[in-house]
């Protein structure tokens, strides 16, 4: 799994050194290629309208007109990335607003999809995001206008072998956001099967805004299960479900509650063995941040990106070895053991706890720290219980070798909703 930080917010194109700097000094080594922060909606909006003369702002609108441009501009970008060993796997391409009112929008986005094809090529990216087409297409023409829209797209992907990624929508009705295209599953699915049919190969895949699946209210774990291998990439963004918003996961919350459903997102890409790209998206945390306090943000933004790949790795991690002990006979050995003791199976277990020594919990024998001293030397333990760090420390202390790897039960398929009170 591979985790991607989103420019917006944090890099200037023109100046693009202290972001790349702060990015990679927070610990993220891929950056997505978001030709958004080139060609950005607003600006595109405004071509060909009275706009304030400022040198930047003319730039933009060239290159927005001039997509043949965009290559070069991306170079001082690319050359921080190499500086600092920061990779691209995905380019995004430019978008207009959904509200646009473009005359002529299909044709203006098109020339900009058709250039960040070719981009994607030329920067060796695997992926390349492009939203559907949607401005002043009637709903009837929707799936034939796109049909022929991304196929062009698909001619010119198969150059540099790189897949298509159509990505959720929502649509604005008299100001309220809505479910558009491919906001459903079903839709989604039938459109990148019918491409791929049509391109022969699997050209196509999705991208998967969780943003956007919040505001229109789906429950995100039969989404992906629907879209299941087809899902290559995931954007990470918290939002409070009515308004668009790139926000660090877990800080849209009302009364101590998160506002997105991040147990379903989770326990969904676990049950699929996810192992995509993870695209953390924070664009608006990150704007109102200082520039001074931004690397602290970073730094803390990398855990949480560090977080979701683990949760969603737990099931990979316990496949990986094949025999493993527990160390905690508590509520979250008890979750294991529902969730997972039959698939995989534990030895036994281990605590701390003398009184409970030579017991049988959950079907597991209960025995002292020191037996893991006779492990076999590929059998990993795992920790289930939340003083990790201090558990870990404890066994290395007493001369354990073993992989030592850390279970969590925040996010079980199925929960036990009595817990064990012990003193």
């Amino acid at each position: 799994m591979n985790i991607i930080c989103a420019p917006q917010g944090i890099v200037d194109r023109n100046h693009p050194g202290q972001g790349i700097g702060d990015i990679s000094q927070a610990g993220f080594d891929c950056v997505l290629l978001d030709l958004s922060l080139f060609c950005p909606a607003d600006v595109m909006e405004q071509i060909g309208k009275p706009m304030q003369n400022t040198e930047a702002l003319r730039q933009t609108a060239f290159l927005c007109e001039h997509p043949e441009e965009l290559y070069d501009s991306l170079g001082p970008l690319l050359e921080q990335c190499r500086r600092r060993n920061v990779r691209y796997t995905a380019v995004r391409a430019p978008y207009l607003r959904r509200d646009t009112i473009r005359s002529d929008s299909e044709t203006f986005i098109t020339r900009l999809a058709e250039e960040s094809t070719a981009i994607c090529g030329r920067t060796g990216c695997r992926y390349l995001i492009v939203r559907p087409l949607s401005a002043g297409i009637p709903p009837e023409n929707l799936w034939e206008r796109n049909r022929a829209f991304y196929l062009d797209l698909a001619e010119r992907a198969k150059k540099y072998d790189m897949q298509i990624l159509l990505e959720n929508q929502c649509r604005d009705y008299n100001g309220h956001l809505l479910r558009g295209l491919c906001a459903d599953s079903g839709q989604a699915v039938q459109w990148i099967d019918a491409l791929n049919e049509a391109a022969g190969e699997e050209r196509f895949g999705f991208c998967m805004d969780v943003g956007v699946c919040n505001i229109c209210g789906q429950n995100m774990y039969d989404f992906i299960l629907a879209l299941e291998k087809r899902l290559k990439t995931v954007i990470l963004r918290d939002c409070d479900g009515n308004n668009e918003s790139a926000l660090l996961p877990f800080t849209a919350v009302k009364r101590g509650e998160s506002r997105t459903d991040w147990l379903n997102l989770i326990r969904g890409l676990r049950e699929i063995g996810f192992d995509g790209e993870l695209i953390m998206d924070m664009y608006d945390t990150a704007s109102a941040f200082s520039p001074i306090l931004r690397p602290e943000l970073l730094k803390m933004a990398k855990s949480v990106a560090a977080y979701f790949k683990w949760q969603i790795g737990m099931e990979n991690l316990l496949k990986k070895y094949s025999s493993r002990v527990l160390f905690g006979a508590g509520n979250m050995c008890r979750a294991y053991m529902k969730c997972y003791g039959e698939k995989y199976p534990p030895l036994f277990t281990c605590d701390n706890n003398e009184t409970l020594w030579g017991s049988v919990f959950e079907g597991l024998e209960v025995k002292e720290p020191r037996c893991l001293m006779n492990l076999p030397s590929d059998c990993a333990i795992f920790i289930c219980n939340i003083y990790y760090r201090e558990i870990e420390a404890q066994l290395r202390q007493m001369g354990v070798e073993n992989p030592v790897e850390f279970f969590n039960d925040e996010y079980m398929p199925t929960f036990h909703f009595d817990r064990i009170e012990r003193d």
